[in-house]
Formats: structure tokens, C-alpha cells, sequence
């Protein structure tokens, strides 16, 4: 037996017969599978063994990463999370967004042309004339198709990992300083209106609380009706130089404001000097209307509110559609549209669409008309629907629904929300957002129904109802 022979017998996939179709066209199908199942074991075995090793070590580090991830996902979510998502500062001159995520998208990328490059020449080890006719066709067909594959998932997840780093980018910018839960709870203010051009003194169309408790994750939401009155300023704040008791209107008629908690951003930005009463609110990520609200609902409820968050009612419609949309059970038929143009003109005549009773998967539109429609019922009405929208929505943001239509929350994200929100708090909110999934949310309205006056309520009646509600009596001791 000759030595080419010898080494044809002991390595056909390196140094093959190939005067062989049969044995050629095995060991193409073999390299192809290969290089598309471990990347860079093609030339380890057939090929140029230096660009094999530096594949195969790139795939092991994608593989230790990927492990790595789905293990920190399981047992140390927050952790990982921390790491993936955390900023990093530089000699305490500057800081980078989110450095570990950019680096991670970067290396996807990279690998992604690496993966190219070596089925580009696992095809050429091939050689593909020497195999059999109708092979040569096959082989060639199924190094396109993984290639395609591995592309789309390579590209796929780079594509998610850069949207990521610029939605958390965009949203999440403040300086805001870290607040430990308060009595247990991270409370943050809600708020919802139009923010189009030339609405810089808008008032907010909705205002609520979110309460998620450190622990358990369990949330309540507490809404405020827009056009309540008589709250008092939290203890510290600047507002209680003006307001010592109770919130009261201005009568001037170049800049008045009524008593109403939805007046207060009109009040901040506009009658006042918002900017000297709260001078580190644009430093936070915040203003000093947001910052009045905030220490107004502090007041009335009886709760540390440490972050805000605003959704712009004008894109709202954008995050429902990128979910895919909510479910709804509508119980009274509700007209779209903006009411009428003259007082008594029929709802017909100005009414654009309906929405009827029944159950409905509402798109983004449809659902943007339901948290607004009051013209035939009333804000407490519009209160509940805008609680039940936001209780519907929470379901949708489900691992599989966030996976799959990724880049479209994000982007509908980056035009909707403004927070003071820290970027390190959101490993633990994260967190805490899967384990909400256990617990079905708690809404507190003050409205009549409770019992709460809308222009005198009773503040200890209002501090009772939210302390219940955070601390609803244990099973065992009956005390909260």
C-alpha cells in the first residue's frame, strides 16, 4: 500500500479519493452538516486547521455565553440582568450605556461573518465537481439553506440586542437616584396624555399608581380621578410653601389654574417657576409639573412615590398593535371620536366608529378610543377601562409575546414612555415583573363608589383604603 493511499484510508476527509463521486460526495454532505453543527470543524478536519481552531473557539465561547445565559436566566435572573444591562462609568468623567449588551451585539455580528466565511470555504473543501451530479445540486442547496438559518438567528438575535441597548438608551437616560422600597412596595406614578406639538402645558388625561411589592411582585394600581381636589403636599415638599393645608385654584385670568390634581403641570410649567421651586427635576429625568404630581399623590395617598412614569397617549396605540393587541370584555357600546361640535348634537352625527359589547381583540386604535371615550358615560367609567387596558396589557408582556415581537415594543417604547426610572432598577423590576404573573392585580379608584368626595375627600378614609390595600390582613392573624 503507498503512502497516499495509507493516509486516503486513515483520513478521507482530509485527504480523500478523489477520483471516488461516492466517497466525495459522502464526505461533502458530512462537511457541510458539520460546519453548519459546530462551525469551524469542517477545516479542523478538512481544511486550513488554523482557521478551524479560531472557529471552533468561537463557537465554544458563543455556546459557554449562551449557556451561561439560559443557566443565569434560571437561578440568578437578577445577577445576570445587572451585568447585561448595567452601565459602566469611566474615571467618574462619563458613562457608557449598557457596554456589556453592546459588546454582545458586536460579537454576534462578528460571529455571524465569521459563520459566513467558513461555509463559504467548507464549499470550497468540498469540491463540489467531484461529487455526484445530482449531489453537487444537493450540496450546494443545503449549504444555502443553513446558511440562511444560521443567518437568521445570528442576525436575529444581534437585531434584538442592539434594539435593546437603544430602547434602554432612550428611555432610561435619568440620573435619578436608586430608592429602596418603601414599607415594602417600589411605588411608581403613572401618567397618560397627549403630548403632541405645542402641548407643552398639557394636563394628564390619566393618573395613577403603580404598587408592586418587593417580595412577592404582587401589584395594585390606585387610580386618581384627574379632576380631584383638596389633597395636601407630602411632608417635604416645596409645594407646602404655597399650599400648607390643601391644594386651592388661581383665579387670575392670564394664568389661572382650578384645585385639581391635573391642573399642577399647567401650574409647574407655566403660572410658575417650576424650574426654582424643583431645580433638580430636569437633572432626574423629570420636570417640575411631574414632580408637583408626584409629591400631590405622596400626599393624598400616604406613600412614598420615588419614580414616574409618562405614557404618551398619542403612541399608545403603537404599543397595543406591537403586542399584537389585548382582550377586552366591552359591557356598554362605546362611541369614537371627539365628541360633539355643539351642545345637545346627537352622538350619530359626531360619532366616527363604534365599539360594541362583547368580547373583542382590540388593535392599537380601537384601544386608544376605549381609554378615552367619556362623552356617553363617565370619568369613572374611563377610570376602569383604563385600569382594565392596563391589566390587559400586562398579560400580554409574556416572555414568548416579548421574544417573538421584540423590536416593535422596543421601538413603540422609545416614542411612548419618559421616566425618572434608574436603569439599575430594572434587573429587580424585571424580576419582580415575572413574579407578578402569579398574582392577579388590585385597583383602588377614589371615587364615589369608595366613597371619596371629589372636592373634600377625607384623607385618613383615603390613606385607609391604600394601606388595606398594601396590606391586606394575613389569613392566620387577621392583621395586615
Amino acid at each position: 500500500m503507498t503512502a497516499s493511499a495509507a493516509l486516503i484510508q486513515e483520513r478521507p476527509l482530509r485527504h480523500p479519493d478523489a477520483a471516488s463521486s461516492q466517497m466525495m460526495t459522502r464526505r461533502g454532505w458530512w462537511l457541510v452538516v458539520a460546519n453548519f453543527v459546530f462551525p469551524g470543524s469542517a477545516q479542523a478536519l478538512a481544511g486550513n486547521r488554523r482557521l478551524g481552531k479560531f472557529g471552533l473557539g468561537a463557537t465554544l465561547v458563543m455556546w459557554v455565553l449562551v449557556i451561561v445565559g439560559i443557566v443565569g436566566a434560571l437561578f440568578w435572573r437578577t445577577t445576570l440582568l445587572t451585568i447585561v444591562l448595567g452601565d459602566v462609568s469611566v474615571l467618574g468623567l462619563f458613562t457608557i450605556s449598557s457596554p456589556v449588551l453592546f459588546l454582545l451585539g458586536l460579537l454576534s455580528i462578528g460571529y455571524l461573518i465569521l459563520w459566513v466565511i467558513l461555509t463559504i470555504d467548507t464549499l470550497r473543501l468540498v469540491r463540489l465537481v467531484k461529487t455526484g451530479p445530482i449531489a453537487r445540486f444537493g450540496i450546494a442547496m443545503l449549504s444555502i439553506v443553513l446558511l440562511v438559518v444560521s443567518g437568521s438567528l445570528t442576525t436575529g438575535a444581534a437585531s434584538r440586542i442592539f434594539s435593546l441597548h437603544g430602547g434602554l438608551s432612550s428611555i432610561f437616560q435619568a440620573s435619578a437616584p436608586v430608592a429602596p422600597p418603601s414599607d415594602g412596595y417600589y411605588n411608581i406614578l403613572l401618567l397618560g396624555a397627549d403630548s403632541g406639538k405645542g402641548r407643552d402645558s398639557m394636563r394628564f388625561d390619566s393618573i395613577s399608581v403603580v404598587s408592586v411589592n418587593a417580595d412577592t411582585g404582587r401589584v395594585i394600581i390606585t387610580g386618581i380621578p384627574r379632576d380631584l381636589e383638596g389633597f395636601p403636599f407630602s411632608k417635604n415638599s416645596p409645594m407646602r410653601k404655597y399650599y400648607p393645608d390643601l391644594h386651592t385654584g388661581h383665579g387670575d385670568p392670564t394664568c389661572g389654574w382650578t384645585a385639581a390634581i391635573n391642573q399642577l403641570n399647567t401650574e409647574l410649567d407655566v403660572c410658575r417657576d417650576g424650574a426654582k421651586i424643583y431645580p433638580d427635576a430636569a437633572k432626574q429625568g423629570s420636570t417640575p409639573g411631574v414632580e408637583a404630581t408626584k409629591d400631590a399623590a405622596e400626599g393624598l395617598l400616604g406613600i412614598d412615590i420615588p419614580y414616574y412614569a409618562f405614557i404618551d397617549m398619542a403612541g399608545f396605540a403603537s404599543l397595543v398593535d406591537a403586542l399584537g393587541g389585548v382582550d377586552i370584555t366591552v359591557t356598554e357600546r362605546l362611541p369614537e371620536g371627539g365628541g360633539p361640535r355643539y351642545p345637545g348634537e346627537p352622538v350619530a352625527k359626531w360619532a366616527t366608529g363604534w365599539i360594541e359589547k362583547g368580547p373583542q381583540h382590540m388593535d392599537g386604535q380601537t384601544a386608544q378610543w376605549y381609554a378615552r371615550s367619556r362623552k356617553t358615560t363617565s370619568d369613572w367609567d374611563r377610570m376602569k377601562r383604563q385600569r382594565q387596558l392596563q391589566e390587559a396589557i400586562l398579560k400580554q408582556f409574556t416572555p414568548a409575546t416579548v421574544l417573538s415581537r421584540f423590536q416593535e415594543i422596543m421601538a413603540a417604547g422609545e416614542h411612548l414612555v419618559k421616566t425618572d426610572i434608574p436603569k439599575p432598577m430594572l434587573s429587580a423590576f424585571a424580576e419582580l415583573a415575572l413574579k407578578a404573573k402569579d398574582h392577579k392585580v388590585t385597583t383602588i379608584e377614589l371615587t364615589p363608589a369608595n366613597n371619596v368626595d371629589q372636592v373634600t375627600p377625607d384623607i385618613g378614609l383615603v390613606h385607609d383604603l391604600v394601606h388595606k390595600a398594601l396590606h391586606p390582613p394575613s389569613p392566620s392573624t387577621g392583621k395586615g
